[in-house]
């Protein structure tokens, strides 16, 4: 058991931690959650010992092995798998004084070190080092590659390899999924799952909190809060509380009637009644725990695109890759005004490479790419973090994009990335890595652009951050490509997925969880489960990659044509006609539902108004909050409804 008790810290003269309190019981999984600047990685640099607390005791580290992830890896010319089986010290250390001894021929020597070796479990040491650098997405090919040889993102990974081998009571990991694809997050999941230690992990990713952890320590107020369960449980009980005290009740309203409003649009353009009624769950679940982000400080919003063409941007034949080697070929695909799409598939199957294509910062091998009039495209990429100045400030990355600008716009403008005051005057040099990664953000934000490509936005954000981000991205109502290993982001964000697997680009035609089980089970050569087979993307949003021509001669297709045309035609007439009733009965309910929505929204605003809270308005306010509890469980009924409607209609489809 590891007990902080009353710990002050300090960095220079910023407190961050003051009388802080908490326990780390034995094979507990703990997220430490805080906005960034709060102490996170200064709270894991004292468990290492790299840093004294100020005032406080720290009980139940000795004697206990610890490990964690570096964030700066040495330059080094031992090769992949040699460098993570060091992080077993002791029987690398083995392995190395055999070899040795093998070639120095002193035999007697190699012969009672083996017996070392046993006595530590060392035989298999080549292979637990396998097993992690296999599951981070290095082939086994790569494993005798020198370090110096991989990028700053693949050293990341070789980083977090080497903890993972490394023999520990007690396992802390700063921001582990960085640089990670989804399939490789969802392995190193599992790891973690299995791993009989004590889990103490900085993470601003959601969904892996909540896979993994069963507690969530938050840094807030400079103190140290314990929550029973991830972030979703962390959120509830936060809400809970934010909500009793019934602080901030404006913002409270703005947040969830910025959700309804998304549900709505939502609704209007939902085609598959399984993947709509998952997604207004969801929705419906963000609307309860907007009070645990009414603090949040971050807020914005991407203004509404000017002038617009449609479709924005189209590709046809597109052959994409580097060098002489092809990575995608003869994809086709358009984007419409509206569009929100999300990109599957494991590292290296061309996900970057399709948003560079899009783009235009990769050129074609062949085909062509067609923009709109009005096209405007907001491109935040992996390295956007290396074309900051840091030698200039926020202020003024922004007066170079808009030199007109009004300083005082800009300067509200950066309010809502807590760039405030004096800081956004500040050089960024110093800033940390999600400051920079706001700011840059916060530029793509500010090109009002119609069409986001986004490749991995959330590195590097916190998760307040990153709750802003979604609930800006689902006010945008310009077209939507994106990459992330965030599965909160994807879920909340996008309205449909295309998995980039073998060259191609196809719809996938399920959700999220399916793909997840998909990529667990590691059939990466069977059709998706419960998903029949993925099927070419077809326009509004369109993806195909052109399959070659089957053997069907000319002739037999010639003889035929006439024949199929005309039962096409029959069966399609008598289609229709099947399908009326159901599509009157769909149309009813949604206009029915659209004059619930519409009294709501009067209710809402209604209720948003401050002066509703004065003392004299306590039963008008009685009377208000009333009347929405019944709405909305009509709104909920008619909701419904519409939901078997439209699963009927697809089911008669």
């Amino acid at each position: 058991m590891i007990i902080l008790d009353d710990i002050t810290l300090r960095r220079g003269p910023k407190l961050l931690i003051e009388d802080g309190s908490a326990t780390l019981q034995p094979g507990q999984k703990l997220a430490l959650i805080g906005a960034n600047g709060t102490g996170k990685s200064s709270l894991f640099a004292m468990l290492m010992g790299a840093l004294a607390a100020d005032s406080g005791t720290i009980r139940g580290m000795a004697g206990l092995r610890l490990a964690h992830m570096a964030q700066e890896l040495e330059a080094s010319t031992a090769t992949a798998l040699n460098f993570v089986m060091a992080g077993d010290a002791a029987v690398f250390a083995l392995v190395q004084a055999i070899a040795k001894a093998e070639r120095d021929e002193d035999f007697e020597h190699a012969a009672s070190l083996y017996q070392d070796l046993d006595a530590l479990d060392g035989y298999d040491a080549q292979r637990r080092a396998e097993q992690p650098l296999l599951g981070l997405g290095f082939s086994s090919s790569e494993l005798n590659n020198a370090v110096t040889d991989f990028s700053g993102g693949w050293r990341v990974r070789l980083n977090l390899a080497r903890a993972l081998m490394t023999p520990s009571d007690v396992l802390l990991l700063d921001e582990p999924t960085n640089h990670l694809d989804l399939d490789t997050m969802l392995w190193l999941e599992q790891w973690l799952l299995r791993y009989e230690g004590t889990l103490l992990m900085i993470s601003h990713d959601r969904d892996f909190i909540d896979a993994i952890c069963d507690r969530t320590l938050s840094l807030e107020g400079q103190g140290l809060v314990t929550y029973r369960g991830g972030y979703s449980a962390y959120e509830k009980q936060r809400a809970e509380r934010m909500a009793q005290q019934r602080a901030q009740f404006a913002r409270q309203q703005r947040e969830i009637t910025h959700i309804e409003d998304f549900v709505r649009r939502f609704r209007a353009k939902a085609t598959k009644a399984k993947q709509a009624q998952s997604r207004l769950k969801a929705l419906e679940r963000m609307e309860t725990l907007a009070p645990a982000h009414a603090d949040s400080p971050f807020y914005f919003q991407f203004p509404e695109p000017g002038k617009t063409s449609d479709p924005l941007l189209s590709v046809d034949e597109l052959t994409l890759g580097y060098g002489e080697e092809a990575v995608l070929e003869r994809v086709s695909f358009s984007l419409h005004p509206g569009d929100r799409i999300g990109l599957l598939g494991k590292n290296g199957a061309g996900k970057s490479t399709l948003l560079k294509g899009l783009t235009g910062a990769l050129q074609a091998k062949s085909g062509r790419r067609v923009t709109g009039a009005h096209l405007r495209i907001g491109y935040f990429d992996q390295q956007q973090l290396d074309v900051l100045d840091l030698d200039a400030s926020p202020l003024l990355h922004l007066q170079r994009l808009s030199p007109n600008a009004r300083e005082q716009t800009i300067f509200d403008f950066l309010g809502g990335f807590n760039f405030k005051g004096d800081r956004a005057k500040e050089i960024i040099r110093p800033f940390s890595g999600g400051e920079k990664a706001r700011l840059a953000l916060a530029m793509v934000v500010w090109q009002d652009p119609n069409v986001l490509i986004l490749d991995e936005p959330t590195n590097h954000l916190d998760l307040e951050m990153r709750h802003a981000l979604a609930m800006a991205l689902q006010g945008y109502t310009g077209a939507i490509v994106l990459v992330s290993h965030d599965r909160h982001l994807l879920r909340h964000v996008v309205e449909s997925l295309w998995l980039v697997e073998g060259g191609a680009v196809t719809e996938y035609p399920d959700d999220l969880p399916t793909y997840e089980k998909w990529v667990l089970a590691g059939d990466k050569t069977s059709k998706h489960s419960g998903a029949g087979e993925a099927k070419s993307a077809t326009p509004k949003p369109s993806a195909t990659n052109t399959a070659a021509p089957s053997s069907t001669s000319a002739e037999d297709l010639g003889s035929k044509k006439g024949v199929k045309g005309k039962e096409q035609r029959q069966s399609g007439a008598e289609q229709r006609v099947r399908l009326k009733p159901l599509r009157q009965a769909l149309q009813k309910t949604e206009k029915q539902l659209e004059r619930l929505q519409t009294e709501l929204a009067k209710l809402q605003e209604a209720l948003a108004d401050p002066a509703l809270y004065e003392a004299d308005q306590r039963d008008r306010l009685a009377a208000i909050v009333k009347d929405e509890g019944a709405l909305k469980a009509e709104v909920e009924g008619v909701e419904e409804q519409w939901m078997e409607q439209q699963q009927a209609l697809e089911d008669a489809s």
